[in-house]
């Protein structure tokens, strides 16, 4: 049978073939889900684009979104060649895309700080939404942005697709499920960046939008360090961007890929809609230059249950979970069931050769170990994928805490309930950035 064969044979047990006409959309052809795509660069090449393609028998591409012309005609491009058909709509601004009624769903890749926005307005529209982490720039934004979500009753999946892959569950299912005693300790390594130089004032490309680009951050001199490349061709414009080195839009490592790591481990504690009690962290940032994100760091949180988390980027790419009886560790890569290797590995061999009974904590599993699979799922059954506003809310809020931390250099103490710094107005005060209107998510939904 042909792997096309195969697949559609899948997705005929997978999605139902009667659903409701509201969650699709009455035009909606063959009864696909209706996709539309807010920012097209880098992530959506990579992620979200091959996410729906693998799945186009669940789904497709209808419209692109871009601020910038040149990524948005790409994108129309390279879906219509994908999907072999012609009429993917283009939109300068996904507002106006919001407007069309035949959207189902809509797939959020843009840069930090056009996260969390575009999020509330499309489930205002009453779209569905895969957003992709971090969840916002600031904590306050992230909270606007679960409240609305809750209230809405829209679906939204974090990519933070960890989550759906076996090595990250099963690693997750085995700490929870006492196979290395009681949790104590949990280390995650992760990478840093580069510091960079003082970058002149250029022209902005005619084909680019820059100051809706800056959004409710401040008002900046373009140059193209600050924001993403603008070469000839293809793959040399979907380079690294440069945004991602910026304060003015990130946090950095601790936030960009911190949010993949400590999601993983909220999820072996059962933390996932909580937080720390107390955090505090250390870092380097650049003296000079315009990439001011942090460099070396190392953070220490602290949860009610009695475990530490320490966080830096001395310690490899992964998570080590530490208990009375053993160690964990889990990574990405190719997974091998009951083997030890470098994705996933154990204090003792058994560990890894254990099954999880019925009776067990079995913890959520996407179909096809697919984040986009999971989510188109959950559009369909309207039950909660893997990942949702409130769960990707609560892991960026602790590293958004470390950064915070990272930068008063001292200890710090967290009401998770309440989602304020005890006793520390001067860390409270960064829980929120100002935002540049007519931008910011303290404008949606008023």
């Amino acid at each position: 049978m042909s792997n096309r064969r195969q697949f559609l044979k899948s997705a005929a047990a997978v999605f139902p073939a009667i659903v409701p006409s509201s969650v699709f959309g009455q035009s909606a052809p063959s009864n696909r889900i209706q996709v539309a795509q807010i920012g097209c660069g880098r992530i959506f090449r990579a992620s979200e684009f091959a996410g729906i393609m693998r799945n186009q028998g669940a789904a497709r591409y209808v419209a692109v979104s871009d601020l910038d012309r040149v990524r948005m005609e790409d994108a129309k491009t390279a879906i219509e060649a994908a999907q072999k058909a012609a009429g993917v709509k283009t939109y300068s601004h996904y507002r106006e895309m919001l407007e069309d009624k035949s959207i189902d769903a809509v797939c959020i890749s843009t840069p930090d700080h056009w996260h969390a926005q575009p999020a509330m307005e499309a489930a205002l529209a009453g779209k569905d939404v895969y957003l992709q982490k971090p969840a916002s720039l600031t904590v306050q934004e992230g909270r606007h942005m679960a409240d609305l979500l809750k209230r809405t009753s829209r679906i939204l999946q974090i990519g933070s697709q960890q989550r759906s892959e076996v090595q990250f569950r099963y690693a997750c299912e085995l700490v929870r499920n006492g196979r290395i005693g009681r949790l104590r300790q949990i280390f995650i390594g992760l990478p840093v960046d580069p510091s960079g130089k003082d970058e002149p004032e250029m022209p902005v490309p005619a084909t680019l939008d820059y100051d809706t680009w800056l959004g409710s951050t401040p008002a900046a001199y373009y140059t193209e360090q600050r924001v993403h490349p603008q070469a000839p061709g293809i793959p040399a414009r979907y380079a690294r961007p440069g945004w991602l080195r910026c304060e003015q839009f990130g946090a950095g490592m601790i936030t960009g890929w911190g949010a993949h790591h400590v999601d993983i481990a909220h999820w072996a504690m059962d933390t996932e809609y909580s937080g720390p009690g107390a955090i505090q962290a250390l870092a380097g940032f650049p003296r000079h230059g315009l990439w001011d994100v942090h460099g070396a760091f190392h953070v220490h949180a602290q949860y009610a249950n009695g475990v530490s988390m320490y966080i830096g980027d001395q310690y490899p790419n992964g998570l080590r979970f530490i208990g009375d009886d053993g160690w964990i560790w889990v990574t990405r890569g190719r997974y091998v069931k009951g083997a030890r290797n470098e994705t996933l590995n154990a204090s003792d061999a058994k560990i890894l050769q254990s099954e999880i009974a019925p009776g067990e904590i079995h913890l959520h599993a996407s179909p096809n170990n697919d984040h986009h699979l999971d989510w188109l799922t959950s559009i369909r059954t309207r039950q909660a994928p893997a990942t949702n506003a409130e769960i990707g809310h609560r892991s960026n809020t602790t590293c958004l805490l470390a950064h915070i931390a990272m930068k008063l250099g001292r200890p710090l103490e967290w009401d998770p309930a309440a989602e304020r710094f005890q006793g520390d107005e001067e860390a409270n005060s960064r829980l929120a950035r100002p935002q540049r209107a007519p931008f910011g998510t303290a404008r949606v939904g008023v």
